[in-house]
């Protein structure tokens, strides 16, 4: 084996592909690519990918010259944009015949010392943490948890590695003998003390300061070092050496500044039905409107670097004033000569943005449609439920390779008595159905313009659908057979519902008393249970993936757990149709959810309603979907039914019901995880099995 590491190259001459078609092609052989698009990519969208994300390096692994493996450090990712000091690793990539060797080591070490004479030290990555190899090798190689420490929306867990900025902020006092140790390292797996694959924030707060601890070891000498991870530097090191004498060392602040947050407030303002809320340390704008639980639009800022944009999940802080204008507000980054100025109205039910720029004459930015059940009809006419995967490809992960609609259509999304629409101008991509790239072009008079049509009117009526699926025979319920026998059984070590059958029908799928990886869940052990999770509309990471929190659960009855560290309890009552699951949390800003994996063939027929619509599917149409009502096809050819057994999806009065009760549908390589999401501290959800789907929904006039 001749292994080489080399960073990529473009081609020498217009439309020469360089390394960009092996890569691509690389890619695209491997469904576990970390960065995969249903299809594929070719190689101009890949050599655009690297373009637009401001790379800083991009290394290949070759063995005798055929590329087996890649690790990029950027910028942005388009989801996320570093701070100061900060990059990003993404594209890690290793070919299943060489993981397990020295490549995997290679590129990383390769890519940190590429940090170092950098000047940014501090890496940032995304894992799956249901891939428990990647997890535990970042692990090992002293990557921490400072924020969520359970997977996101998005399946990932993002963790940081601080020992490049430890490293540098002391060598300067390291003295002869333990430079000469450190300069003798060759895998930082050999440097840091081994850390546990638990999925729990690393964070330790020190009056009031987040800190990371670090304890390196430098041949015979150890290194203690506390990071200060919100500055981004080093509060204090000692250096142990090998006779037990123990010294502090200096620290050298690093070569740059990380903006902090400033606390500036959010600055609201209204018209009609519509609220929009500019956030006062990165200028996000939030539209929201009556009714609808969540935004229904959000919009990045552009940035005054306009090749380095506010992602979509986050952006760093920003030097910005709000100033009051009429109708709105007007938001200003300087950032030395440079200047972005935004003007943000509502006028008569559109939000209105206006940019004028010095410097570069262009930008672009994210938005995002908030609208989680309805459809969303495309510039040709075409109607789809909306949902990731569902119309349009999910090109998140390589955003270069976006869908760009016809210029001069229009696309709409329409949900349950709010209805967005904005122009496709020519400037526009698609990432994914309710997630756009925007282009900031001035028109004649140097001011980028874009209206976006958020109408809070009543709903249109119902529509002839795009996707379908065959074979779902009649649509009128049934009624469950007295007499067939139920099998449930709840298990505390699992935390929760380990069997259910109705006869001979197997409901739910649960690998008790294993455990085993399910979607981007790492330990899925129960086949029906019950999680705290971040807000379903929470921008920086979205509805989680039921992880539990640590804890054990006791037993409240025979068909009901109790969690007494977290006050989180539910319990199932029987009913001649099927069961009711109760549940109770507590009063926080969280949402409880209740998690079922069904028992389905790998290609399942779901059938949703969705914004007071009956949508037809198959579980390979879509990533994601959200429903008020769902019916999935089980193995044995009968159906699930699962609804809130609230009547309304509007806030009631009294603080114990369930606002905004709705269900999630995620389609995975593991199979179908379906989820009950609810708002409130209580909620309740009715699950039964018939021998046909969902009826179909009178037509509404």
């Amino acid at each position: 084996m001749a292994l080489t590491i080399r960073p990529y190259e473009e081609g020498s001459r217009p439309h020469e592909e360089g390394d960009a078609q092996a890569v691509a092609e690389l890619y695209n052989r491997h469904r576990d690519n970390p960065n995969p698009v249903a299809g594929g990519i070719d190689a101009a969208q890949l050599a655009r990918e690297l373009a637009e994300r401001e790379t800083a390096t991009f290394l290949l692994a070759l063995d005798d010259g055929r590329l087996v493996g890649t690790f990029g450090l950027f910028h942005h990712t388009g989801r996320r944009s570093a701070r100061a000091g900060e990059l990003i690793a993404d594209m890690f990539f290793v070919h299943p015949a060489h993981r397990g060797g020295m490549v995997t080591g290679r590129l990383f070490t390769e890519a940190v010392e590429w940090m170092m004479r950098s000047g940014c030290l501090v890496l940032r990555l995304t894992v799956n943490p249901a891939n428990t190899v990647a997890f535990r090798l970042y692990r090992r190689v002293g990557c921490v948890a400072v924020g969520r420490a359970v997977p996101g929306e998005d399946g990932n867990v993002e963790l940081y590695n601080y020992i490049p900025l430890v490293l540098r902020s002391v060598f300067a006092d390291l003295g002869e003998q333990a430079t000469a140790a450190l300069g003798s390292l060759t895998s930082f797996a050999s440097v840091t003390a081994s850390r546990d694959d638990e999925l729990r924030s690393d964070v330790r707060v020190v009056d009031g300061i987040r800190t990371v601890d670090y304890c390196l070891s430098l041949g015979a000498f150890r290194l203690d070092a506390t990071v200060d991870v919100d500055r981004g530097t080093v509060r204090e090191a000692r250096l142990t050496e090998p006779g037990g004498a123990v010294r502090a060392l200096r620290i050298a602040q690093p070569p740059y500044r990380v903006r902090a947050p400033r606390g500036v407030p959010p600055y609201r303002f209204t018209e009609g039905a519509l609220t929009c809320e500019v956030d006062g340390e990165d200028g996000t704008v939030s539209v929201l409107a009556a009714g609808h639980h969540g935004p229904v639009f959000v919009s990045t800022w552009p940035s005054c670097r306009a090749e380095r944009p506010a992602g979509w999940r986050e952006g760093e802080p920003r030097a910005i004033t709000l100033e009051p204008v009429e109708g709105g507000v007007r938001v200003t980054e300087r950032d030395g000569d440079e200047t972005v100025t935004g003007t943000f109205t509502l006028q008569g039910g559109s939000l209105l943005q206006e940019f004028t720029r010095t410097g570069s004459a262009t930008g672009r930015i994210f938005q995002t449609v908030g609208l989680r059940q309805g459809a969303f009809t495309d510039t040709e006419g075409r109607t789809y439920p909306i949902g990731l995967g569902v119309g349009v490809r999910d090109a998140s992960e390589v955003v270069a390779a976006s869908q760009v609609p016809l210029s001069g259509g229009l696309l709409t999304w329409q949900g349950s008595g709010v209805r967005v629409s904005l122009p496709a101008d020519g400037r526009l991509r698609l990432v994914h159905s309710t997630l756009l790239e925007r282009g900031l072009e001035p028109d004649a008079d140097e001011v980028s313009r874009m209206r976006t049509e958020i109408d809070t009117g009543p709903v249109p009526p119902n529509r002839t659908t795009t996707a379908t699926v065959t074979g779902t025979g009649t649509t009128t319920a049934t009624v469950r057979d007295p007499t067939a026998p139920r099998r449930l059984e709840v298990e505390p070590a699992a935390g929760g519902v380990t069997v259910w059958q109705e006869g001979a029908t197997k409901v739910l799928r649960s690998p008790y008393p294993r455990v085993r990886s399910y979607g981007y869940h790492p330990r899925w052990s129960a086949g029906l249970w019950v999680t705290r999770e971040n807000s379903r509309h929470d921008r920086s990471a979205g509805l989680g993936w039921g992880v539990p929190a640590p804890g054990a659960w006791e037993a409240k009855h025979p068909l009901g757990l109790y969690a007494p560290h977290r006050g989180l309890c539910w319990e199932i009552a029987t009913t001649d149709d099927g069961v009711r699951v109760d549940v109770h949390a507590p009063d926080t800003d969280r949402e409880n959810v209740l998690w079922l994996t069904p028992h389905t063939a790998p290609e399942a027929a779901v059938i949703i309603e969705s914004a007071g619509e009956r949508w037809e599917l198959a579980s390979t149409d879509f990533r994601q979907t959200w429903a008020r009502r769902a019916s999935v096809r089980l193995s044995d050819g009968r159906w699930l039914h699962l609804a809130p057994a609230a009547t309304t999806p509007s806030p009631s009065s009294s603080p114990s019901s369930s606002p905004y009760d709705e269900l999630v549908l995620r389609a995975t390589p593991s199979g179908l995880l379906l989820g009950g999401v609810s708002a409130g501290r209580e909620s309740a959800w009715l699950l039964s099995v018939h021998d046909t789907p969902l009826p179909t929904l009178a037509p509404t006039t």
